[in-house]
């Protein structure tokens, strides 16, 4: 199984691995791929920049050191990804998850949240 990591799931796989319960183990297991989106990578720096999120490095370094780390692949944002999220109903006002969701449908990747919004989407979900 391929997991598309929601953006505060990557922070807590490296920082709180304790707060995936048992789906650590999903992400643990060699069978099973982990992306990271360039909108997760996008939204790290937003938040980093408007002090919203504190990291141990800039997150140019930390970004892709930690995927490397753990092993997770980067997934682009491609305009197909994009002009999919026309297509979502609007359950979900935030636009990092919408484009999530939108290359999680179109990749038919899972994806690994907290968010019970994004797990109202027909996309295949796994709530933490």
């Amino acid at each position: 199984m391929k997991l598309l990591l929601d953006t505060h799931v990557f922070l807590w796989l490296l920082t709180e691995p304790e707060r995936l319960g048992e789906h650590l183990r999903t992400v643990e297991d060699p069978a099973n791929g982990m992306l990271l989106s360039a909108a997760s990578s996008w939204e790290i720096a937003i938040k980093v920049r408007l002090g919203r999120l504190e990291l141990p490095d800039d997150p140019t370094r930390y970004v892709p050191d930690r995927m490397r780390a753990i092993g997770a692949e980067p997934l682009a944002v491609e305009h197909a990804h994009a002009l999919e999220v026309a297509a979502l109903p609007p359950l979900h006002r935030d636009p990092f998850d919408r484009l999530l969701v939108a290359q999680a449908r179109h990749l038919g990747l899972t994806i690994l949240t907290a968010d019970a919004a994004v797990a109202r989407y027909d996309v295949r979900t796994m709530l933490v």
